[in-house]
């Protein structure tokens, strides 16, 4: 089944983060696509605020992995796989341990490491409508 949501505003986003956390209670890996400016980040940052992540750290460009934990100590990563060139750069990193792990784990730019994805990784498309709406889809 095909989910679509509309996002009107920003302050929008709270309240779909929480419904999106309710339909994925159990730690999986989802993959984001969308391009530049689409929205990836901000509604990862809405979904880790839902996982009780105190301190957001902004994207992982640089970085690549941002990995949070919460007061249940629970494991939350963040990656953004845009500067990853190579399936090989990327487990030289160690992504593909991490992918392994049960944990929930949001990838900005999943789609150059697609191929080291779990199966079961859930896809999400952001798409920006206009300057203020976007469309978040996915399937159950």
């Amino acid at each position: 089944m095909k989910v679509v949501w509309s996002i009107q505003s920003i302050d929008d986003l709270n309240q779909y983060a929480q419904k999106f956390l309710e339909l994925f209670p159990n730690p999986r890996c989802f993959a984001f696509s969308g391009e530049m400016g689409a929205g990836k980040t901000t509604f990862i940052h809405a979904i880790l605020k839902k996982l009780e992540i105190q301190t957001f750290e902004g994207s992982p460009t640089f970085a690549i992995i941002q990995e949070y934990s919460n007061e249940k100590a629970q494991k939350v990563y963040h990656m953004d796989c845009y500067r990853i060139k190579t399936i090989a750069e990327a487990i030289d990193i160690g992504l593909d341990e991490i992918l392994d792990e049960k944990n929930y784990i949001f990838i900005e730019w999943a789609e150059k490491i697609e191929q080291l994805l779990p199966k079961d990784t859930i896809w999400l498309y952001i798409r920006s409508n206009d300057e203020f709406t976007r469309e978040i889809s996915f399937e159950l």
